[in-house]
């Protein structure tokens, strides 16, 4: 993270707390006040991002990643039928066969 882009985040927050409208030129005041150099689009950037979405939204559902895929669905008892789907069988767990020792064959190493 550039220290524009981190700055800028900030400034945001700042002017969210204070109830303050977002726009690029409040964003950059506050970068110059902080005496802060960034590249000049971060702050239109995060602005464009403020007219779309809400901060304070943003700061609530921080941890409430997404994708990352979910739990199998469970079917559901229907009205018609009255009875759920019925679960897949468990898989049975098939034995390896074993090595041959030479014991086996009878003989070995030492006879």
């Amino acid at each position: 993270m550039s220290i524009g882009e981190l700055a800028s985040t900030y400034a945001c927050l700042i002017l969210s707390d204070e109830g303050i409208p977002i726009t690029a030129e409040k964003i950059a005041a506050i970068l110059k006040a902080a005496k802060v150099d960034c590249e000049s689009y971060w702050p239109s950037l995060f602005a464009k991002l403020a007219e779309k979405k809400n901060i304070e939204d943003l700061i609530i559902n921080v941890g409430a990643g997404g994708g990352g895929g979910g739990a199998p669905a469970v079917a559901a008892p229907t009205a018609a039928g009255g009875a759920a789907a019925a679960a897949p069988p468990p898989e049975e767990k098939k034995e390896e066969p074993k090595e041959e020792s030479d014991d086996d064959m009878g003989f070995s190493l030492f006879d």
